[in-house]
């Protein structure tokens, strides 16, 4: 045994990991948020419009939320390095992510649906395709995009080549 006891190394863990921690605490209250506006928005919409353009329009609202959350918040420490081109890359990333969250409404709703319309064809399972498995994966591949291309630490940014991170 080497000595450590568990304590020991959950707390060197911590410490290690502590503004990762602190991080993805910020982007989990700033996306708990942006998820309840994503949802309320998603279901008005559904009541006047398919599915594609309801959730379409309820992450574009969400994501702006999201940008200025994340941007003035979650890595408000972080050096600037241009609105243009954080919101840009923010919302291809953002994309990208509806283009997961679509991908699982699609298995559900159309190609599920059609072997079970009776099941897949519900507000109910579109809103667990969209807003629970769509919204999980997309939020990892959010995360790990966000921060290491959008909100880039100031380190990085000083060792990149010249003009490809731009302000």
């Amino acid at each position: 045994m080497s000595g450590a006891t568990p304590r020991t190394v959950v707390g060197r863990l911590f410490a290690r990991f502590r503004h990762l921690v602190h991080e993805l605490g910020k982007f989990g209250v700033v996306g708990a948020i942006a998820y309840v506006v994503d949802l309320a928005v998603f279901n008005v919409c559904l009541g006047t419009m398919s599915w594609l353009p309801a959730k379409t329009v309820s992450t574009a609202i969400a994501a702006t939320l999201a940008f200025v959350g994340n941007r003035y918040w979650t890595w408000r420490d972080r050096e600037r390095s241009g609105l243009s081109r954080e919101y840009l890359l923010y919302f291809l990333f953002n994309a990208v992510g509806l283009g997961i969250s679509l991908a699982c409404l699609w298995l559900s709703h159309d190609l599920l649906g059609h072997f079970w319309p009776g099941v897949f064809h519900t507000r109910l399972a579109d809103n667990i395709a969209a807003m629970f498995f769509g919204m999980a994966l997309g939020t990892l591949f959010r995360f790990w995009s966000y921060r290491t291309f959008v909100f880039v630490p100031a380190t990085a940014r000083s060792t990149a080549p010249a003009g490809q991170v731009g302000g």
